[in-house]
């Protein structure tokens, strides 16, 4: 078998959004810009209300998805395009910015702990200006393998014959995957694909040694294997297929022209987003 080389190990930096939500940001930082086609990585975790009461109030995106996946915690989501859902423990938040909307995630509770990650999927040139999508993915819809290894959940892409419900527009595949003490595993992922996996629980051993808050990020060729020994760990998966193309930011808006960013806040001025 061969094994994935890890080519970089990134921690994330204490930054908050929204309206003051307390985060840790990990991809779309300095050191770690972004994993095409990943354009950002946050995770949120905190039982102290102050970290997460102001929620995310009403902005804009274009030109990407993002993918909320709630581990722990209540949030309500409204947008312009009309849909509402509610994310729960364990559910997931798929909505597709496509050419224009504006939404809110905001917090369910007053107390208790809130915690999970939002990653960023850039969505290919030919299909940034589609329709906004809204994919409002229950605990009960995500599929979960258990083995003697550990348990998987697959929230997209296929893993063991299992696919998860989480449609995209560009292949990718991600999970959440505890694996027991003293066990290992191997993902098989597609030739040329980025991949990544994020610690959040305890600490594995991959190419190398890995400790709870770090991300690794893989080469494109091999399979990823992870081995634990006297605790269980935790970790974020993902992986993708690059779209190879242009990148231009700006704010809540990703194109791939400085002019397309700036007709995005020009539509967004003149209420264009409905």
């Amino acid at each position: 078998m061969i094994k994935r080389k890890i080519t970089q190990v990134v921690e994330g930096i204490k930054t908050s959004d929204g309206g003051g939500v307390n985060l840790t940001r990990i991809i779309g930082t300095p050191e770690l810009n972004m994993l095409d086609p990943f354009l950002l990585l946050d995770e949120f975790s905190s039982d102290n209300p102050d970290d997460y009461i102001a929620g995310f109030p009403p902005h804009p995106h274009r030109g990407f998805e993002t993918i909320t996946y709630m581990m722990n915690g209540k949030f309500h989501h409204q947008d312009s395009a009309g849909n509402e859902g509610y994310l729960k423990d364990g559910s997931v938040q798929w909505m597709t910015a496509g050419r224009g909307v504006i939404h809110s995630e905001m917090p369910e509770q007053t107390e208790g702990l809130v915690r999970g990650f939002q990653l960023w999927l850039n969505l290919p040139k030919k299909e940034k200006m589609i329709d906004p999508a809204y994919q409002d993915i229950h605990t009960e819809m995500i599929p979960v393998i258990h083995d003697q290894n550990g348990s998987f959940k697959i929230i997209a892409g296929t893993y063991k014959g299992t696919t998860g419900p989480g449609k995209s527009h560009s292949p990718v595949f991600i999970m959440d995957m505890n694996i027991h003490k003293n066990s290992e595993c191997v993902i098989p992922i597609s030739s040329g694909w980025n991949a990544f996996g994020f610690i959040y629980e305890g600490n594995v051993c991959s190419d190398q040694y890995l400790s709870k808050g770090q991300l690794a990020v893989y080469g494109m060729e091999g399979k990823i294997y992870y081995k634990t020994e006297d605790n269980a760990a935790g970790i974020f998966f993902a992986a993708g297929e690059p779209l190879n193309e242009p990148i231009a930011r700006g704010g809540p808006f990703v194109m791939n022209t400085r002019e397309e960013i700036l007709q995005a806040f020009s539509d967004y001025q003149e209420g264009n987003f409905k």
